[in-house]
């Protein structure tokens, strides 16, 4: 079902943590029916690879007209910490899909294979805040005497652009509100939709934003977990594919009211995490796997849509003699399939997820995208015989 939510002129909202911004019992794409392989973990949620964090700060101001730098303001900042409120290190590679996007600190992890400390996402326009605070949080949190540590000027920080609904060029992710993500980041149930940097998104003609999903497998008795994380804003209404069903052209209303319609495809960013010990170079294929779940949902990868993704580690090498041997204990090459699978998987459902927890929003202008109506979509799936069995 639908639901709208009126902002009143010159409110300001600002949520953090995880669950601050999500409603109890909360649908989700599996509660309507929709229909996914694999196993989940307990809380569906990239929180489910044991150590991860996420955190959140919403940022929803004022109504009507478009005054730069005051508003309306439906924007907000995400924040990931692979090994919790650390600065710990872990193994990493990224994955171009469509370069027009920003995903920072890729040249280290090119050269290195390893990333450390918290991962942001936010609008287009607040990379450079949203950087900069995070290497001063994790800097003032972790730094030792008077030792100078040139990386924590190199956090990884990723953006999809809101500027049809948020005043982008306003701003108004401050350090503050980066900071506030990070010190409230938990495990656990994590929120979904209009929430941190995925709050002025749009997803194939909906209202689009944050998305998680996970999933377990064995390899050789031992069981692992894989999560992924979308900011998602990308894809138009005829692609939109759910569990192999072609809902955007079902749905033939709800389009976006934009009163300056001018607007290119958006982006998606995704962020894989696993405890299977992987090496950097496995973890690169793993990226690469993440463009088969984005296709499942529809989108061909339009040129204006920036599509950069990561995937990580938890399982980190161990060292001897007080760091000058590192040894590793990784998965062989024939035994990753399952990794590939449920990366494949989760970010498929993670994509679905942000387009059922997203809700109608009204931003600048009076521009609005509407959320996906819950009842139709399971309408829909049920004509093609591909709800899920008891909904």
């Amino acid at each position: 079902m639908r639901t709208f939510v009126p902002l009143l002129s010159f409110c300001f909202l600002l949520f953090s943590a995880p669950l601050a911004a999500q409603k109890k019992n909360k649908d989700r794409a599996r509660d309507l029916g929709v229909p996914f392989d694999g196993t989940p973990g307990k809380n569906n949620a990239i929180t489910d690879v044991p150590g991860v964090e996420v955190g959140y700060t919403t940022l929803i101001r004022d109504t009507g007209k478009l005054i730069y730098g005051k508003g309306p303001v439906r924007t907000g900042v995400t924040v990931i910490l692979p090994k919790g409120k650390t600065d710990g290190a872990y193994p990493a590679a990224w994955f171009s899909l469509n370069g027009d996007g920003e995903l920072t600190g890729l040249p280290y992890i090119e050269d290195y294979g390893t990333g450390y400390g918290p991962i942001g996402i936010t609008n287009t326009n607040s990379v450079g805040t949203v950087k900069d605070a995070i290497g001063q949080w994790s800097f003032k949190k972790f730094s030792k005497g008077d030792f100078v540590d040139f990386s924590f000027g190199l956090p990884v920080v990723g953006e999809t652009w809101d500027g049809m609904l948020n005043d982008i060029n306003g701003f108004h992710v401050k350090q503050e509100h980066v900071w506030k993500a990070l010190d409230s980041a938990k495990g656990g149930k994590v929120a979904e939709g209009n929430v941190g940097g995925g709050t002025g998104m749009a997803l194939y003609g909906f209202k689009g934003g944050s998305g998680t999903a996970s999933r377990t497998f064995i390899i050789d008795s031992v069981q692992y977990t894989l999560g992924a994380f979308v900011q998602a804003n990308f894809g138009g209404r005829n692609e939109l594919t759910v569990a192999g069903v072609p809902v955007g052209r079902e749905i033939k209303d709800l389009h976006p009211v934009l009163h300056d319609p001018k607007r290119k495809d958006g982006s998606i960013i995704v962020i894989i995490a696993t405890d299977a010990p992987l090496l950097p170079g496995q973890l690169k294929l793993v990226a690469k796997r993440i463009t088969h779940g984005i296709a499942r949902t529809g989108t061909y990868s339009h040129d204006g849509s920036g599509e950069i993704f990561l995937a990580l580690s938890t399982s980190t090498p161990s060292y001897a003699n007080k760091g000058a041997k590192e040894t590793w204990e990784v998965l062989p090459k024939w035994k990753i399939d399952p990794v590939f699978k449920a990366t494949v998987e989760a970010t498929e459902e993670a994509i679905v997820n942000a387009l059922v927890a997203a809700e109608d929003m009204e931003g600048i202008n009076r521009n609005k995208f509407f959320a996906i109506p819950h009842d139709r979509l399971k309408e829909i799936l049920k004509k093609y015989n591909r709800l899920a069995a008891g909904k």
